[in-house]
């Protein structure tokens, strides 16, 4: 029987794995939707809470809680012990020998407010940035009243700036939805744990929470203690001044500095953290004392949250930890994750490597919350469950990235977050989430049953994190749109490959020896491509020597890039093609032909790479699949045993995703027409050998029709958009 997308039989229908939010004042909802949607959990969200009638309906129950927000008696009390970040000023340039700078200019005043105690004076510092030299302290004065720093002795038509302190007297996220739902209520001050009043406060605090909501069954921190950077400037112009979510800058206080110089024998300072005003983008390479620091943090991390983890278990209930929103410190891929304790771990996903980045952690219960979440418009302020919005749309649209990541590797749980009312004027939504459940608990099924079957090759992403940032940049996919290797990791995400992530020292230790394709994708510099990494000879060696034997190194956009070598790319002998970033301009260049037979074989009908500028052949011997301006834009070379394959960009669709997964095993020497795959770039399959069962979907939002090689013979299917068909094969 085929519902709607779903083929299925209602006998096999299930309940179960699905978290639904609920609202008091609307119980009659919240136990409808909850047996339509399959619910066996009932949870409130920021903003609702839970009647007596809702928690003591047999179901089990979440209760939401940010460890260190909500405190807002005690903190007013302790403003000293608020969370802190250092805040670069606004350059301003010298036209006297006097310079007054107002610290907070540009800033959100309702974010930050100015820590100018003693003990943070001697973390500030002022900056002559056009000669990038730290001036020495008797050379400024701090005008508090005014809020203003005063430079004396400055030189005319230089660029001075001020490194300071600052509270953050507004939890960020309760920021966001407060403007976002514009309530009016009280702003909500994060507490920082770093000093031994505020971790008796707060523990005490958890120990009465527990004491008071015996109905909870399970806790759901959201999610520890230090929310990722989002800097807020005073101009809705230009609203987001900085957002990072992978970011430590959050955790910085004078007492976090004083512990650190104790714990590694060197202080830091704010430079270390403000760097020039671009801060540490997670985009970045890691140098040491970033590393040092993320370390030592995850270190406190984990040594309070535990704590509070035992307490929690202490009183008979579960905890869950949210990998999102105040994760910064948690790290769940570090070594350190594991001694939490936690019982799960819920991820807000918008996409399909999301979802793999949730089912990857050593955790026992993964769950994801759905998007479109029940608010009134979604992240970027267009309408959701309100007038001009389309939530059945977006909820297709999401679950039709995720749905495709869930295939290869699965999660325990799905669920939805925010204010259950507002899905009453939606009964199309409702019936298209009833449909996610049932197919999500089919899913799930299949892979309790037996593993999903995967072509033989094994893919490593090579970049500066490595494990730690698996599945990761630093933000959700809509926010890191112009990174190569976020669409790589979404491409991959749903591709029948193995897939792990390892950095420069693992290469170094023998990693690839268990691998087939290594992929390097990223601008020159960033963390991604590899920076400076790429400088070690020992690393391009090895890998040189790996492809010859016949490994794949696929490079996009300016993979292995580094200057100061005959080649920019590292990796040009084993690309076939090198980038130009001056010098060779009077050089020659290779003529070449596209392969027009090759690209047909490879590349599916709408694929299509973007090309860059001052790309030329090495040697000319690489087959060029794709150009653009006469310039190569895809190109497949043979070194030794092995092949080099090089994009100048990747960007993710379903032509593209297909594309990818040609270029993996033409490199490997696999058949393209292989079992299990399907002959349209817009449909995905997936086959559990153990049930017996085939899965096809359709990523695209018109009807198609497929087929799928299985054993030889070749079976027929028609999908209807975003259509997910299970069958028995």
């Amino acid at each position: 029987m085929s519902v709607k997308g779903v083929v299925m039989n209602m006998s096999e229908k299930e309940k179960g794995s699905f978290t639904l939010p609920g609202e008091a004042g609307y119980e009659a909802l919240t136990l409808k939707m909850a047996e339509k949607w399959g619910a066996d959990v009932i949870r409130d969200s920021d903003g609702t809470v839970l009647s007596d009638e809702i928690t003591q309906a047999g179901y089990g129950i979440y209760s939401t809680i940010c460890i260190i927000r909500d405190h807002n008696v005690w903190a007013r009390e302790h403003m000293d012990k608020l969370q802190q970040t250092f805040l670069m000023s606004q350059p301003v340039l010298a036209a006297t020998d006097t310079v007054t700078i107002h610290l907070m200019d540009g800033f959100f005043e309702e974010q930050f407010r100015v820590n100018d105690s003693e003990d943070a004076l001697r973390y500030w510092e002022v900056y002559d940035r056009t000669a990038e030299r730290k001036l020495p302290k008797g050379s400024w004065t701090l005008e508090r009243e005014a809020g203003n720093v005063v430079i004396t002795g400055a030189e005319q038509f230089h660029t001075y700036t001020v490194s300071f302190l600052a509270y953050r007297i507004w939890e960020e996220i309760s920021m966001y939805n407060h403007v976002t739902n514009q309530w009016e209520k009280e702003h909500l001050m994060p507490v920082d744990p770093r000093t031994k009043e505020a971790r008796e406060y707060l523990y005490q605090w958890l120990r009465d929470w527990c004491e008071t909501h015996p109905d909870t069954t399970v806790v759901r921190f959201t999610s520890l203690f230090y929310n990722f950077v989002w800097i807020w400037g005073s101009s809705e112009q230009n609203r987001s001044l900085y957002s990072d979510w992978g970011s430590y800058d959050f955790t910085v206080s004078p007492q976090a500095l004083d512990a650190f110089e104790q714990a590694y024998g060197y202080a830091l300072c704010a430079e270390d953290f403000i760097h020039q005003g671009k801060l540490h983008v997670t985009h970045m390479p890691a140098g040491k004392k970033q590393r040092d620091y993320i370390e030592f943090t995850n270190r406190f991390v984990v040594d309070f949250g535990k704590e509070l983890v035992k307490l929690v278990h202490d009183y008979g209930k579960k905890a869950y930890v949210f990998y999102d929103d105040s994760w910064i410190g948690v790290e769940p891929y570090s070594k350190l994750f594991p001694e939490f304790g936690f019982d799960g771990l819920i991820k807000c996903v918008f996409s399909g490597y999301e979802a793999r980045l949730c089912a990857g952690v050593e955790v026992e219960t993964h769950e994801l919350r759905l998007h479109p979440y029940l608010f009134p418009v979604g992240l970027g302020g267009a309408p959701t469950f309100s007038e001009g919005g389309n939530p059945t749309l977006d909820a297709k649209k999401y679950w039709n990235s995720i749905r495709r990541a869930l295939l290869r590797q699965p999660v325990d749980r799905i669920g939805l977050g925010g204010y259950l009312h507002l899905v009453e004027p939606y009964p199309d939504f409702c019936d298209y989430i009833e449909l996610v459940g049932d197919e999500f608990r089919r899913i799930k099924a299949m892979h309790k049953d037996g593993g999903v079957y995967t072509l033989p090759c094994r893919v490593a992403v090579l970049h500066s994190w490595g494990a730690l940032r698996s599945w990761t940049l630093s933000g959700h996919f809509h926010e890191t749109y112009m990174h190569d290797l976020i669409h790589i990791n979404e491409a991959l995400a749903g591709l029948p490959v193995d897939v792990k992530f390892i950095d420069f020292a693992d290469v170094k230790a023998g990693a690839l020896a268990d691998v087939d394709v290594v992929i390097n994708a990223g601008r020159a510099g960033t963390a991604w491509s590899g920076g400076d990494a790429w400088k070690e000879t020992e690393v391009v060696t090895k890998l040189q020597e790996w492809v010859c034997g016949g490994g794949v190194f696929l490079g996009v956009g300016e993979p292995s890039a580094a200057d100061g070598y005959m080649d920019y790319f590292r990796m040009a002998r084993v690309l076939g093609i090198d980038e130009d970033t001056g010098a060779r301009v009077c050089h020659g260049r290779w003529q070449y032909e596209v392969d027009d037979a090759l690209r047909q074989q490879i590349f599916p009908e709408g694929a299509k790479i973007s090309g860059r500028d001052w790309l030329f052949l090495t040697d000319g011997r690489a087959d060029v699949l794709a150009e653009e301006n006469g310039i190569p834009t895809v190109c497949i070379n043979d070194f030794g045993k092995g092949k080099g394959i090089y994009l100048s960009s990747f960007s993710f669709d379903n032509a593209n995703t297909r594309m990818l997964l040609n270029l993996m095993m033409y490199g490997m020497g696999l058949p393209l027409d292989a079992d299990y795959l399907t002959d349209n770039a817009d449909a995905e399959c997936a086959y559990y050998p153990k049930s017996g069962k085939l899965v096809v979907i359709n990523n695209s939002g018109q009807e198609i029709c497929t087929s799928v090689r299985m054993e030889g013979k070749s079976r027929a299917f028609t999908l209807q958009p975003f259509e997910t068909q299970i069958v028995d094969v």
